[in-house]
């Protein structure tokens, strides 16, 4: 009934005349109350109740009740519940109680000694009210293949001990209250393909972070981190998404981002954020997507089925300075590119608009300088450009494109002028602003013109000089001509002398 307009409604006594197996009920109105008819329901292996409107405390019954029961979601509720009550038998493979209000010390529930026979492979707690440290009783979930804990008040450091979650996929311990390092024992998690770290207060990006040859998504936003952006990050290969924004992190960008060829080259093969399920009696697959909160657009926005789809590069809000590196250019899968809110010096690289897929350009707030790239005239999918408050400077180049964006894209850079901006150019302006081809041309003419004069005059120098030099009587006679020459110009000026100081003496008398 999952997704259908309908109130089940029924009386609280009432007693189903079936037994189901498979009990698929999201996104109807079933609350407030928990539905007590379930306790009849002795065969039941998957539960679907999540968006259901249930509200309140969740019965004793509960958690005894759904022993049998291999996939539970009873996410996007309003159920209250202490996480030391909750019981998983061994067949238990999906829990999903994302999204309500249970509480408790998360070491309280992973510690008991009644559930370390759990084979759970997906656990989403995220938004709820679970608090205390993380743990150090990882070695009883080891068939965890999905670990969702974000959005909860937890404390304390990442334990060491979560090295032994070996088949782990995907690690999301977002918005909590955790400081201090990454401990290295992650490395032996080799199956990360998620890791979302962030709104902490952590400490360093560990140059290790190379070795996890197989993440996807590294989203470490807002986390407090220090120090250099580690060369070993452009190791990741197969990463899609990389989240470094509101950190204090500084130093250069680093110039091998173009090793990460997941965004420099087409996808070769299909990935997938999704877990799936089946059913033992009916093989109907229950999926569950990984969402992650990115802000691609400068605005936060949840990425579920369409993550795959996304390539995106953030570093706002960081110190970093330098220049943006030219290898940049590589990267023609990349969508959104958002360098916005550091002190990154020099030129917007030529050949930007090569990566023309690019959706999303903020480069703002920085100290930019030169002129906009004419290529950037070919980012027909540019749906977002901010290079306002540069230094940059000249001609905002001429193309349907980049004239569709308004002033407020480009406005904060005093030398930049022609639409959308109110500033017209001047003469000079459009001539420092003339086309590179042109200007090649006239260069090379110029170029022509010295050396074709420069070779004329040795050709000339050397011709005379060797012939006078190797023969006799041409330089004799040379010399005898230029004796003769030497003559007549001195006998030529003492008679002008003469004239003139006779001429004098006339005058004086």
């Amino acid at each position: 009934m999952s997704e259908a307009p309908l109130f089940f409604n029924v009386n609280s006594n009432w007693v189903p005349p079936f037994q189901l197996d498979h009990a698929s009920m999201s996104s109807i109105k079933i609350g407030p109350n928990f539905p007590s008819w379930l306790q009849s329901q002795k065969s039941l292996s998957f539960l679907d109740m999540s968006m259901s409107g249930i509200s309140g405390k969740a019965p004793s019954w509960l958690w005894n009740w759904i022993s049998n029961i291999t996939f539970i979601n009873l996410s996007n509720n309003h159920i209250e519940c202490d996480v030391s009550d909750i019981f998983l038998s061994s067949t238990v493979k999906l829990l999903n109680i994302a999204n309500n209000s249970f509480y408790g010390p998360i070491s309280t529930f992973l510690c008991q000694k009644k559930i370390r026979k759990n084979k759970l492979e997906v656990l989403d707690a995220s938004n709820n009210l679970l608090s205390g440290e993380l743990s150090h009783c990882w070695k009883y979930w080891q068939s965890l293949i999905h670990l969702n804990l974000g959005s909860n008040n937890l404390v304390g450091r990442i334990p060491y001990s979560m090295g032994a979650l070996v088949n782990l996929q995907s690690l999301r311990l977002q918005n909590n209250s955790i400081y201090g390092d990454i401990p290295s024992s992650l490395k032996t998690c080799s199956n990360l393909r998620l890791i979302d770290m962030g709104d902490n207060h952590l400490s360093i990006i560990p140059p290790w972070i190379g070795e996890m040859k197989n993440v996807l998504v590294l989203r470490l936003r807002s986390s407090e981190f220090k120090g250099y952006i580690p060369q070993q990050i452009c190791q990741l290969s197969s990463l899609r998404v990389l989240d470094l924004a509101n950190n204090s992190l500084s130093g250069s960008i680093p110039n091998c981002l173009e090793n990460i060829s997941a965004m420099a080259l087409p996808d070769s093969y299909d990935i997938s954020f999704s877990y799936s399920l089946s059913s033992e009696y009916w093989n109907i697959y229950a999926s569950y997507v990984q969402n992650v909160q990115l802000g691609p657009k400068g605005k936060e926005m949840e990425y579920k089925e369409n993550l795959k789809l996304v390539r995106l590069i953030d570093l706002s809000s960081n110190n970093l300075s330098g220049s943006i590196p030219v290898e940049i250019s590589n990267l023609s899968e990349l969508r959104f590119l958002n360098l916005s809110r550091n002190h990154l010096m020099g030129k917007i690289p030529e050949k930007i608009g090569s990566m023309k897929e690019l959706e999303s350009v903020d480069l703002s707030r920085n100290h930019l300088s030169g002129k906009i790239p004419p290529s950037m005239s070919n980012l027909t999918f540019l749906s977002l450009l901010d290079l306002s408050y540069n230094n940059l400077s000249g001609r905002i180049p001429s193309s349907t494109q980049l004239q569709s964006f308004d002033a407020l894209s480009f406005i904060g850079n005093p030398q930049l002028c022609g639409d959308p901006l109110p500033k017209s150019c001047t003469i000079e302006e459009q001539s420092l602003n003339k086309s590179p081809i042109g200007s090649v041309e006239d260069d090379s003419k110029n170029s022509s013109f010295y050396i074709g004069m420069g070779v004329g005059f040795a050709t000339g120098f050397w011709a005379i000089c060797g012939a006078l030099f190797f023969n006799r009587t041409w330089r004799h006679a040379y010399f005898r001509f230029a004796d003769e020459i030497k003559d007549w110009i001195y006998v030529t000026i003492m008679i002008k002398m003469n004239l003139l100081e006779k001429l004098r003496v006339c005058l004086s008398k």
